[in-house]
C-alpha cells in the first residue's frame, strides 16, 4: 500500500506513538544507522500496524465540490461518506476515512485521515476563523497560537477553558505534548515550508500534515470559500455554505453600488523605516477594486518571490502614494496607530500626502488578519470610506483623528 498512511487505533496507536517519540528524542537524531533494538521494534510496530488495518476493495465517486472563486483546492465525494480532499498548489491528497469504515487498498501518495478528527493541531491563524464559523472549534485541541493572541473569542474561550492548549508555533512544536495526547492533524500555513525538518517530524509521529493556500487565492472570496474545505473535513459542508453565502450577499451589493475610482495606498511602515505595500495581484488591490475604488499602485509586478507584499524606500513610495485620495495603514504587524500624528511619526513625509491634509486616513482593525470570514465586511467598508458613508458603521476599518 505504497503511499498509504498506516492507521492505528485506540491503545496501540497511543502506545506506539509513544514509542516514535522515544526513537524520535532519543535515538533517531539523523546520524547514524539505528540499532538493532529499534530495527526490533519499528518491525514489530510494523506488523501489529498491519494487523490492524482493514481494506475496502475500491472507491466510487458520486460527485464534486462546486466552487465560485476557489483554484487551489478540490473535494471529491464517494460512496459510503469518503471523501478526497486536495490541496492543488503542492498536489497533497488526504482521503477522510468515515467511522467504522475501513481503508480503501492500492492507493498511492494519499494521506489517510481517519474521522472523527478532533485532536487538530491549527497553526495556521488565519483559518481559526473558518472553524469558528463552522461551529467546530471544538475539534481543535492544540494552538500554534497563545491565548492572549487570538482575536477570535471562541478561540479565546476554549484556551481558557483549558479544552485547547498550546502547542508551539509552527518552528517549534511541542512534539511530545502532540505526540501524548494524539494529536490527528497539524494544518499549518505556507510558513512551513521554510521549516522541513518539522513537517518531516510530524510525520515521522504518524502525524499528518495539512497547508492552506487560502493566501494563493486571486479573488478575495476566493480566499473565504477555503471554509468549504474545511467544512468537509469537519463534516460541516452545510454551516460552510452558509457562512460563503453571507459573504457573496455583500459582494454582490456593493458590486452594484457606485463607481467612484478614487486611488487607494494600503501600506504599513517597517521598523526599519521601509514602505510596504501589496503585491498588485494581491487580493487587498482586488478588493479595493470590487469596492469602487483603484489601487495606486495597481502596476507593481510580482518579483516571482510568491510573497503578498513589497518594501519600498521613503521616496518611491512619496512618488506613487501622494496624491492617493485615501490612506490605509494595515495594523495587523505592529498593532497600528491611534491618531495622524501617530501616524506621521512613524514617517515624517506624510504630512505632505493628500489624504493626510484632507483628513481621509484610515486604520484597520488588529484583528482583521485573523478574521479571514470577515472580507465582505472589510469590502463594505472600503466602499463606505470611497463613497464617503457613515464611518460610523465600520467594522475593520476606522478613521485617525
Amino acid at each position: 500500500m505504497k503511499g498509504m498512511r498506516i492507521l492505528m487505533s485506540g491503545r496501540n496507536k497511543r502506545k506506539w506513538m509513544y514509542v516514535l517519540l522515544l526513537m524520535g528524542l532519543l535515538g533517531l537524531n539523523g546520524c547514524g544507522s539505528p540499532s538493532s533494538a529499534s530495527v526490533e521494534v519499528s518491525s514489530q510496530a510494523s506488523a501489529e500496524a498491519a494487523a490492524t488495518v482493514t481494506e475496502q476493495a475500491e472507491l466510487v465517486k458520486t460527485g464534486s465540490m462546486e466552487l465560485q472563486y476557489a483554484e487551489n483546492f478540490t473535494v471529491d465525494y464517494y460512496e459510503d461518506g469518503y471523501k478526497l480532499l486536495t490541496t492543488l498548489p503542492d498536489a497533497k491528497k488526504y482521503l477522510l476515512v468515515p467511522e467504522g469504515q475501513s481503508v480503501p487498498k492500492d492507493l498511492e501518495d494519499v494521506c489517510i485521515l481517519q474521522d472523527p478528527l478532533d485532536q487538530i493541531y491549527l497553526v495556521a491563524s488565519g483559518v481559526m476563523d473558518m472553524f469558528a464559523s463552522l461551529d467546530a472549534v471544538d475539534q481543535i485541541r492544540f494552538s500554534g497560537q497563545k491565548q492572549e493572541n487570538w482575536y477570535i473569542q471562541k478561540a479565546k474561550d476554549a484556551m481558557a477553558a483549558g479544552n485547547m492548549i498550546y502547542a508551539g508555533k509552527y518552528s517549534k512544536p511541542d512534539y511530545e505534548l502532540l505526540v501524548s495526547e494524539g494529536c490527528d492533524l497539524a494544518i499549518e500555513n505556507r510558513m512551513i515550508t521554510h521549516s522541513p525538518e518539522v513537517v518531516e517530524m510530524l510525520e515521522s509521529f504518524d502525524i499528518p500534515v495539512m497547508i492552506e493556500y487560502s493566501s494563493y487565492e486571486q479573488h478575495p472570496l476566493g480566499k473565504v470559500e477555503w471554509v468549504k474545505f474545511f467544512g468537509a473535513l469537519t463534516g460541516k459542508e452545510a454551516e460552510a455554505e452558509e457562512a460563503f453565502a453571507e459573504q457573496t450577499e455583500i459582494l454582490e451589493k456593493v458590486s452594484n453600488g457606485k463607481k467612484t475610482g478614487k486611488t487607494i495606498a494600503f501600506f504599513y511602515v517597517t521598523s526599519n523605516g521601509l514602505i510596504q505595500v501589496r503585491q498588485s495581484t494581491d487580493y487587498i488591490p482586488k478588493l479595493i477594486e470590487l469596492a469602487g475604488g483603484r489601487y495606486i499602485f495597481d502596476d507593481l509586478e510580482d518579483s516571482g518571490s510568491g510573497r503578498s507584499t513589497l518594501n519600498m524606500q521613503v521616496e518611491d513610495f512619496y512618488a506613487g502614494a501622494r496624491d492617493a485620495d485615501i490612506l490605509i495603514y494595515n495594523s495587523s504587524i505592529d498593532g497600528g496607530v491611534a491618531t495622524v500624528d501617530e501616524l506621521i511619526g512613524k514617517c515624517n513625509i506624510l504630512k505632505d500626502f493628500k489624504a493626510v491634509q484632507e483628513g481621509q486616513v484610515y486604520c484597520t482593525t488588529n484583528d482583521m488578519y485573523q478574521q479571514s470570514m470577515a472580507i465582505g465586511y472589510l469590502l463594505q467598508d472600503m466602499h463606505t470610506v470611497l463613497t464617503e458613508g457613515n464611518t460610523g458603521e465600520l467594522r475593520y476599518l476606522f478613521p485617525l483623528q
